[in-house]
């Protein structure tokens, strides 16, 4: 609550930024919470005056980037991540602020007949009738593919759904499924509300939901260490909170 406070000040500061003082930052997000950013962006630009380049990559490459040696003023990734970051000296202790989390849904294309994905059961068998599947490939790092991956083998059905996957080099799974290279795709459903070509069947059962949660943290090279702290902050505001819903997105840090 106390560091929530201190981000929503320095978030007040940045209105008082003036042009001559505007900073340019770098903020490296990851998988699903890329386009929420890049709605939430304009607003704090024109208050603060400052700049803001956006680079998306999945997690995985994310950590292996920064671990490389580049440079960034804020990241958007896992609060696992954050942290690791910050036990390595890349991320500023004290600044990983939750933001929102997300579950894995299933979409078929649009226009397309929805299958029962009510129960454990149910998904199983909209799976094993698929003719294809499509889902992140988890070697690429995505935090969906790799839970999608590990679900199907808990399921007991890795084997039969293997030979008809149509794994995604990160992007959108939604992609394959509009243009009709995969029947069934299984993404967060952030990455599938925004696609028109895709139906959204609905989210994992509760059963074997999986929720990713973003957090932010603040790279320990930043030289605009309060336009950091602001722009983490205009991601936590009420208009925030009212976009992540809209996007499939549920505010908070659980």
């Amino acid at each position: 609550m106390r560091y929530g406070m201190l981000l929503a000040g320095a978030f007040a500061a940045a209105l008082c930024t003036s042009a001559a003082q505007a900073v340019e930052l770098k903020l490296l997000t990851a998988g699903a919470f890329k386009s929420t950013v890049l709605a939430l962006l304009p607003d704090y630009e024109k208050a603060s005056g400052n700049k803001v380049s956006v680079e998306n990559d999945t997690a995985g490459a994310l950590m292996k980037r920064i671990a490389a040696g580049e440079s960034f003023d804020v990241v958007v990734i896992t609060p696992e991540a954050v942290d690791k970051l910050t036990s390595e000296g890349k991320v500023i202790s004290g600044s990983r602020t939750n933001l929102a989390r997300v579950g894995v849904g299933v979409m078929v294309k649009e226009g397309a007949s929805k299958p029962d994905i009510s129960t454990v059961d149910a998904f199983k068998k909209a799976v094993l009738d698929a003719k294809s599947i499509s889902f992140i490939d988890p070697a690429s790092g995505g935090s969906s593919g790799i839970y999608v991956e590990k679900l199907l083998e808990r399921l007991g059905i890795a084997d039969q759904v293997k030979p008809k996957e149509k794994l995604k080099q990160g992007g959108y799974v939604a992609d394959y499924i509009e243009s009709g290279q995969a029947e069934l795709g299984i993404h967060q459903i952030s990455e599938i509300l925004p696609h028109a070509g895709v139906t959204l069947v609905g989210p994992l059962p509760k059963e074997i939901q999986n929720y990713t949660v973003y957090a932010a943290g603040i790279g320990a090279a930043t030289q605009h260490a309060d336009a950091a702290k602001a722009l983490i902050a205009s991601f936590s505001g009420p208009s925030a909170e009212a976009l992540f819903k809209s996007k499939g997105m549920e505010p908070g840090t659980n």
